[in-house]
């Protein structure tokens, strides 16, 4: 008797766990059969600035890939987060890049290439405003109306915008600085509006990381092993505070549209702050590359960079790109976490919230403080380990 006890206890602590259980990201659940694209620079790009340049890009060879033993012009050891998100949303193909020929894009395509901008006209690069306008010359060849309405439009860009102002104009002045940002947003807002007069619906926009914080800037300013340089970081929170009032804005004129915000700025902070609550032992430096900071030239052929031994354990890969595990994590983030991360929704909810529906909810600003960058006993960023 105390034996059939014992395995019904079992049996309905199995069934509780069964029944009320929800995993963070679980991957194709209740999602329709819908697309991804992705639009940006480095971060996102799946290729294409392969098929762009005339030149070997060292990212089509090793160690790019090297997780995964296929080097095909992703910026990072393997997977990006893209990759991820496209995962855990049913989609049974890579993301695959836009530009490359005979490719299969049924389920969406990365139009994102290294060194984009949302200013000016980058060498072997595309602008935003010209990703979109290379979605809208496929557009009718692949995807019909209603299912790009329905499809998911994933943005990172604006990161060489503020490195390339920094490195042009190293004196710029606060009132300088407050106009430039002006311009890019304003830019930003005017891309995302045409993309959407294209008929996408559902925004994912990902804040602007730490930008003084990536090893290639802490080399660049010789900042130490333990500083950032803080007249990028202040750019990208400049430009990160106008993103969630923008969108909203938009979501209440622009019948349907829907959008959600990624904390990428406060994402990689706590990573370099409190490396070791996520296992990452090294996230000043990168695993590839040479210099003070291991961030210079990883894969170029005349440069003789040094390769970490374990890539698991650093933050970052080369000097602006993150390493795989750390691309799976935000795209666990992206699909699955709560508004301290990613908000008004995450990318599940976005993708199953009815389409053509008002959003119920809107960005608002987070009540903790932005982590500081220089200061890893920050009490403003307790209690986000877990993110």
């Amino acid at each position: 008797m105390a034996n059939n006890y014992s395995l019904a206890s079992v049996l309905g602590v199995f069934l509780v766990f069964t029944l009320f259980h929800t995993p963070i990201t679980v991957s194709g659940q209740n999602i329709p059969t819908v697309a991804l694209f992705t639009f940006g620079d480095s971060n996102f790009d799946a290729g294409n600035k392969q098929t762009l340049t005339k030149a070997n890009v060292p990212q089509g060879f090793w160690p790019y890939g090297k997780s995964r033993d296929d080097p095909n012009g992703k910026f990072s050891d393997g997977f990006i987060a893209p990759d991820f998100v496209a995962k855990f949303m049913g989609i049974p193909i890579e993301i695959p890049a836009a530009l490359k020929p005979n490719v299969n894009v049924s389920r969406g395509a990365s139009f994102a290439v290294a060194d984009a901008t949302l200013l000016g006209s980058p060498v072997e690069s595309l602008t935003l405003n010209q990703q979109v306008r290379k979605f809208n010359q496929m557009k009718a060849a692949n995807w019909n109306d209603d299912f790009i309405k329905k499809s998911v439009f994933m943005i990172y860009v604006g990161a060489n915008d503020y490195l390339n102002f920094t490195k042009n104009n190293p004196n710029a002045d606060a009132s300088a600085q407050q106009a430039f940002v002006t311009t890019v947003t304003n830019k930003l807002k005017n891309d995302i509006s045409l993309l959407y007069s294209s008929g996408a619906s559902k925004f994912v926009i990902q804040t602007l990381a730490p930008l003084g914080c990536l090893p290639i800037a802490r080399q660049e300013y010789n900042t130490g092993m333990d500083q950032c340089h803080e007249p990028l970081n202040n750019l990208a929170k400049q430009h990160n505070e106008k993103i969630g009032p923008m969108l909203n804005e938009m979501a209440r004129t622009a019948s349907g549209f829907q959008f959600t915000v990624f904390d990428f700025y406060n994402v990689i902070l706590r990573r370099t702050q409190r490396n070791l609550n996520y296992r990452f032992f090294i996230t000043n430096s990168s695993c590839c590359g040479v210099g003070s900071h291991n961030a210079y030239g990883c894969g170029l052929p005349n440069v003789h960079s040094k390769l970490c031994e374990y890539q698991r354990s650093y933050l970052f890969f080369d000097g602006r790109h993150n390493t795989e595990k750390a691309q799976e994590m935000f795209g666990h983030l992206l699909f699955g976490a709560d508004p301290n991360v990613i908000q008004p929704m995450n990318v599940r909810e976005l993708v199953v919230y009815p389409v053509d529906e008002p959003m119920r909810e809107v960005w608002v600003p987070t009540t903790s403080a932005t982590v500081q960058a220089s200061d890893s006993s920050s009490s403003s960023s307790r209690g986000y380990e877990f993110y």
